[in-house]
């Protein structure tokens, strides 16, 4: 049986922009679950992906938002089981959390267009390489991770040298953003900080990469 990936949010404005795009281009079903809304947090037998988008709150603010726990657990056993998994951003700092890596605050905020290096592992990435060596990308965090252990160190900036990790072959935490379409930008727009590093002649850059590398996630096959 055909089942659907899982696609959390947590705020109204993190929607899934190209994610939902490069999904439907695969014949992907996407299960949104809105969290912030109620929505339950599935179990891992319900879908064949999961996909954690990006939030203000930090990855261990549990008593504020009660969905997390029950996100780590679904994180930490999807990425085991060798689902295809995707952490954005705070999903990032989520599924490195499941994984027993420390969360904690970063050096300065990074907000605002930008790119990340990919370290030679990354280069050899099956999902990221062929987007490298410099992958344009869109920032918006303030924490930071360590990478688990057993995890493969894909890429860094050069404030936050944790910028993306594989763990098995299949579940990736991404600190950055590459879903980003323009639909996206303007939702985001009321919630950026005015000191913003706005570069809109790198938008369609950073939606290059980012349907690159969807389409290379969305092709990883789940174990049968």
């Amino acid at each position: 049986m055909i089942r659907p990936y899982c696609l959390i949010q947590h705020v109204p404005y993190e929607m899934p922009g190209l994610i939902a795009s490069a999904a439907l281009e695969r014949g992907i079903q996407l299960d949104v679950r809105h969290v912030y809304a109620g929505d339950r947090v599935p179990a891992l037998h319900e879908l064949d992906g999961l996909i954690v988008m990006g939030g203000p709150m930090g990855a261990n603010e549990d008593r504020d938002h009660p969905s997390l726990p029950a996100e780590r657990a679904l994180l930490a056993a999807a990425a085991r089981a060798g689902l295809p998994t995707l952490g954005v951003c705070l999903g990032a700092q989520l599924l490195a959390a499941a994984l027993g890596a420390r969360v904690s605050k970063g050096p300065a905020e990074e907000i605002g267009y930008g790119e990340v290096a990919l370290t030679p592992d990354g280069e050899r990435d099956p999902v990221l390489g062929p987007a490298g060596p410099v992958i344009p990308v869109f920032h918006w965090h303030g924490d930071t991770f360590e990478l688990p252990s057993d995890s493969v160190h894909l890429a860094a900036s050069g404030r936050y040298p944790s910028q993306a990790f594989r763990f098995g072959d299949r579940a990736y935490g991404f600190q950055f953003h590459i879903e980003v379409d323009l639909p996206l930008l303007a939702a985001w727009a009321t919630h950026l900080p005015a000191r913003a590093g706005m570069s809109p002649a790198l938008q369609p850059a950073v939606e290059r990469a980012g349907r690159g590398i969807l389409a290379r996630f969305f092709g990883l096959s789940a174990p049968s």
